[in-house]
């Protein structure tokens, strides 16, 4: 979303530490706190050590039950046809794939196309070690590139403070070339680090630990959400 030209700060909100069995209180509650997504964090074990696979089928189906949230959906896998295939289910807004999961080029824009084919937005997401140029070929392609700020497979990490030089490179390469890109920042996004964050250039900030270990949710979300 834009305000004066300028991208509004969205926060999506990763699910993949929220309580058991406090699923729906939780939910609606963060609703309520005006997150902008649920972040559906999609692992399977092959791509990345954990395994979440079945547990954010549960969730993305029951959240689409429950709420009209628009989903944002993650897929740490390797297999990334299935999950498109899967995943489309519950009519997620945005479904991100990684491109090192990707054997080539056609593979990448295969992806693409059936995404788009499903209904959703399409991203790309890049590992930290992944270099920021390898992205630049698909960016006119593709709604949200997503710049992983910790190495993807677990909640509760700390930020790469690398990864605001590489942000920042993205955002600087957008402007250049008049790419309309929403830049996505994923992994150690709290109080303290979310203002280098936004000011690298990252409009859309991905917080789990730090949003559902609050007392209250909205308080840390308006925060989130401030402009630089």
């Amino acid at each position: 979303m834009e305000k004066g030209g300028k991208k509004m700060v969205e926060v999506s909100t990763s699910i993949l530490t929220m309580e058991k069995g406090k699923e729906a209180e939780t939910l609606l509650a963060l609703e309520k706190s005006k997150t902008d997504y649920f972040h559906i964090d999609v692992m399977d074990g092959n791509f990345v050590e954990k395994d979440t696979y079945h547990d954010m089928v549960e969730y993305s189906a029951y959240i689409r039950r429950i709420s009209n949230l628009p989903m944002d959906v993650h897929l740490m896998v390797k297999d990334i046809e299935t999950a498109i295939e899967v995943f489309s289910a519950v009519e997620p807004n945005i479904i991100i794939f990684h491109l090192e999961a990707c054997e080539n080029k056609e593979e990448v824009m295969k992806y693409i196309t059936l995404i788009k084919e499903k209904g959703s937005r399409v991203g790309i997401a890049i590992k930290p070690e992944t270099p920021i140029e390898q992205v630049y070929e698909y960016l006119p392609y593709i709604h949200t590139c997503l710049v992983m700020t910790v190495e993807p497979g677990k909640g509760g990490q700390t930020l790469i403070t690398d990864m605001l030089a590489k942000i920042s490179e993205l955002k600087l390469y957008t402007e250049r070339k008049n790419i309309d890109i929403d830049i996505e920042a994923d992994g150690g996004i709290n109080l303290k680090t979310a203002t280098r964050v936004k000011r690298a250039g990252a409009n859309v900030l991905v917080a789990g630990t730090a949003i559902l270990m609050a007392s209250d949710y909205k308080v840390i979300i308006d925060e989130l959400k401030e402009e630089e």
